[in-house]
């Protein structure tokens, strides 16, 4: 059965995009609001990204790649 327009509630997730240090980008890249604000702003995003990026990484076999930075989708670059 279809859900009803509206029912997604709005602001669960903050949307970043993730550049990589060889130069990659996976855009998108979904962090709980309630980690986020604060003092620390946008900084728990990364420890998510990272612990996220790691366990793919070790499910696909592969070294995990170092993030460059990270823009949340829908800010206003300063």
């Amino acid at each position: 059965m279809a859900k009803k327009p509206g029912t997604n509630p709005k602001g669960e997730f903050a949307f970043f995009n993730v550049f990589y240090e060889d130069g990659s980008q996976r855009s998108n890249r979904r962090v709980p609001s309630e980690l986020l604000g604060g003092l620390d702003g946008d900084e728990p995003a990364r420890a998510f990204i990272m612990e996220q990026d790691r366990e793919i990484a070790e499910k696909s076999g592969r070294p995990p790649l170092e993030i460059k930075s990270l823009d949340r989708v829908g800010a206003k670059k300063k």
